[in-house]
């Protein structure tokens, strides 16, 4: 399988990636998909995309650096046309933190989604990879309001209740589970979990963050980890290793457009 959701070119990282890239494939992760957090991040996303061939990455504005300024749409619209990004993101809303102050959150998030849905009259037209933390009643209308198409979002980091995974999936989009879903305190997101459709779960490490179970609180967390909270997805939904790992690959694959 594939880790659909780090950050390697955070410092965690620095100096490590052919040691880190190993360390997964012992474990059968076989990629990462690196995820963009502002418009310069995303060039050094793809420029580490460029230099590993399992290796993917993304463009967008994570909501909490929406006050790291100038946001140069431009060079997010050239990073994506290059085949190693693979998606739009992360972008979306966070109402845990105060700062960056949601006004300036929902500025940001309304100029990339024009942005997206520009390049999109275009031809230019990949999955979009979304941030919620506490929002998602914020954020779901806002992403009705636009013309792209519900089935090519993903809610990467789920940390909402049942009810909240019911919405997105009553929207269409897809759920990504981290870590987060093996901790023992985590039983929201764990039946959250179970009921997400076989067709549009994926996993994710979100490293550096969330390491899974038996490694909370270790940080770095790593690719390879993305191993853990399959199998604890798998045991959670009573679904056979085999087939839920062929359909996490197939899952990836069909979004992410990655072999």
């Amino acid at each position: 399988m594939i880790d659909t959701h780090c950050h390697l070119t955070f410092s965690d990282f620095d100096g490590r990636i052919p040691q880190v890239l190993e360390h997964a494939a012992r474990h059968e992760v076989t990629g990462a998909i690196t995820i963009a957090t502002t418009c310069r991040n995303a060039l050094d996303c793809l420029e580490l995309a460029k230099q590993y061939p399992d290796v993917w990455c993304s463009a967008g504005v994570h909501p909490l650096y929406a006050d790291q300024a100038p946001h140069e749409w431009a060079l997010l619209g050239q990073v994506i046309r290059d085949p190693r990004c693979v998606a739009w993101g992360e972008l979306g809303l966070d109402n845990h933190y105060s700062d960056p102050p949601r006004a300036l959150q929902d500025q940001v998030l309304a100029e990339q989604l024009a942005y997206i849905e520009s390049l999109a009259k275009q031809g230019i037209r990949k999955p979009i990879i979304l941030h919620c933390r506490e929002a998602f009643d914020d954020l779901l209308p806002i992403l009705r309001s636009t013309s792209l198409d519900p089935t090519r979002f993903v809610f990467h980091c789920f940390t909402g209740t049942a009810a909240d995974a019911r919405k997105i999936l009553d929207f269409g989009a897809w759920i990504s589970f981290t870590g987060v879903v093996t901790y023992r305190n985590a039983r929201d997101v764990q039946e959250a979990a179970k009921l997400t459709p076989a067709d549009r779960i994926m996993v994710e490490t979100d490293a550096p963050y969330l390491s899974p179970d038996p490694h909370r609180g270790t940080r770095p967390c790593e690719p390879w980890m993305v191993s853990l909270t399959a199998r604890k997805l798998a045991e959670l939904r009573s679904a056979p290793w085999d087939e839920f790992h062929r359909q996490l690959n197939d899952n990836a694959s069909r979004f992410f457009g990655v072999p």
